[in-house]
């Protein structure tokens, strides 16, 4: 009876492995990769909130520290614009870089594969 139990198990073991090995490609490039993608999505919001482009270009015209008169609205003016040609820039590197790992999410087992078969051979 202990053999059977021992036999059953282990069969069971070996299956659901090789199951889980051959659905990981599946999962990978599917909902694997709409998850990643989601974050990665929700870190560049995060960060287009954080560097808030939008806010300084609502405020562009708005002088700073109420200074009305025609410098005070000329250096405020500069100011906003350089802060949003700045903040733009960066917001754009780091739209960069979440579309370089989402391509590398894409590659990441092709070159794994690659990878083994050169080491193997």
């Amino acid at each position: 009876m202990k053999s059977i139990k021992t036999t059953s198990s282990s069969v069971s073991l070996i299956v659901g492995t090789l199951g889980m090995i051959l659905y990981f490609p599946v999962w990978w490039y599917s909902l694997g990769f709409f998850r990643f993608v989601k974050r990665i999505f929700y870190f560049w919001r995060e960060q287009a909130y954080l560097l808030a482009v939008l806010v300084w270009i609502k405020n562009i015209f708005v002088p700073m520290y109420g200074q009305g008169d025609f410098v005070g609205r000329l250096i405020s003016f500069l100011v906003r614009f350089v802060q949003i040609i700045v903040r733009t820039i960066i917001l754009f590197f780091w739209l960069v870089m979440c579309l370089v790992l989402i391509a590398f999410w894409l590659v990441l087992p092709i070159l794994i594969i690659l990878a083994t078969i050169i080491q193997l051979s």
